[in-house]
């Protein structure tokens, strides 16, 4: 394969929105490596706000997964072998992703050989976590996945600073107007909700950091319609808040982030928006740990933990409750550490 003449990629990344909004990263790393490519990114439907509109992908490929997520799949497969692609990336691990790579045409087929499927690729590398770079460094998930973009060309140099490689995201002028109304003073924001129970830290610290942040400027707390119930146990009582959940976008929520005094978010998608924009970023973690590779990416970020604990991290993912019943790895993070990252 002569990859300096390769026309038509194929980037399948079809998990949870963060790992989408990081392999934005990837696509435009392609871009770079590979000028005037035809860049296709494959996502799952839901995610795909995050990926279309930006300047280097040619083309969106949206795979919904209800009402048929079998008969929607192979449909995509389809359409998608009408093109010949001269590199196929596939950065997720599971078995669809899998079976997408192996049914479209491609030359060059590359992934993570943690793929059920990976058999199918023609060049594979191991998805380590925590992954230790040869200098000694932990490297983020944006690092691993470049890994694969090195695979295409060795000669790509990863840089040692996952900070070089905050993911991209559309965030548009419409956007930007829409939150411009809630920026007329200094003004924070929470996200305090999270898919897993033990990925997001206590309801009662939230609500009293937002109490204390509220004497300091305006505090919006924003999330999905889902967490609207959440924020307004939060912010029951307090002054000078407010629950935008449901109202804003994930590129309106972008928005809003840019100018904010600083960002306090869980280790959930919201704290990869953030890093898109490079707000000031404080970032709680429970459960999961910062060897993991998710950490923030923004310049002025910090992520607070509990550090080494028998018991932590309790698995690669959260829990839906703590398997030990004491949550310390939440609780014992105190609200005062917290906000000693304002500056």
């Amino acid at each position: 394969m002569n990859t300096p003449t390769s026309k038509n990629i194929l980037v399948i990344q079809t998990a949870f929105i963060g790992d989408t909004i990081l392999a934005s990263q990837f696509a435009y790393q392609l871009s770079q490596e590979f000028p005037g490519a035809r860049i296709h990114f494959f996502l799952r439907k839901g995610n795909e706000s995050v990926i279309m509109n930006l300047p280097f992908i040619t083309k969106t490929w949206i795979w919904d997964k209800k009402g048929g997520k079998t008969r929607n799949l192979i449909r995509l497969i389809q359409q998608l072998r009408e093109t010949e692609f001269d590199l196929v990336f596939n950065l997720h691990r599971h078995f669809n992703s899998g079976l997408v790579s192996a049914c479209v045409r491609g030359v060059e087929k590359i992934g993570f050989k943690e793929n059920p499927l990976s058999f199918f690729y023609h060049q594979k590398l191991k998805h380590q976590i925590p992954h230790i770079s040869a200098q000694g460094n932990v490297w983020h998930e944006v690092q691993r996945n470049l890994g694969l973009l090195k695979l295409a060309k060795p000669e790509f140099t990863i840089s040692e600073n996952a900070k070089d490689y905050r993911p991209h995201l559309p965030v548009g002028d419409k956007n930007l107007e829409k939150v411009s109304v809630y920026k007329g003073q200094d003004y924070f924001v929470v996200a305090p909700a999270s898919v897993w129970f033990t990925k997001a830290w206590s309801e009662h610290k939230f609500r009293s950091l937002v109490m204390k942040l509220s004497e300091m400027g305006k505090v919006y707390l924003i999330g999905g319609p889902d967490d609207g119930a959440l924020c307004d146990r939060i912010k029951e009582g307090v002054a000078n808040t407010q629950n935008l959940c449901g109202k804003l976008s994930l590129l309106d929520s972008a928005a809003l982030m840019i100018d904010a005094r600083r960002v306090f978010v869980n280790d959930s998608g919201p704290l990869h928006l953030a890093s898109c924009v490079n707000a000031k970023t404080t970032a709680i973690f429970c459960s999961t740990v910062q060897e993991f590779g998710y950490t923030p990416l923004a310049q002025d970020s910090v992520v607070i933990d509990m550090g080494k604990m028998q018991c932590r991290p309790c698995g690669l993912h959260g829990h839906s409750a703590c398997p030990l019943g004491h949550y310390k790895c939440s609780e014992d993070i105190e609200v005062s550490r917290v906000l000693a990252t304002i500056n």
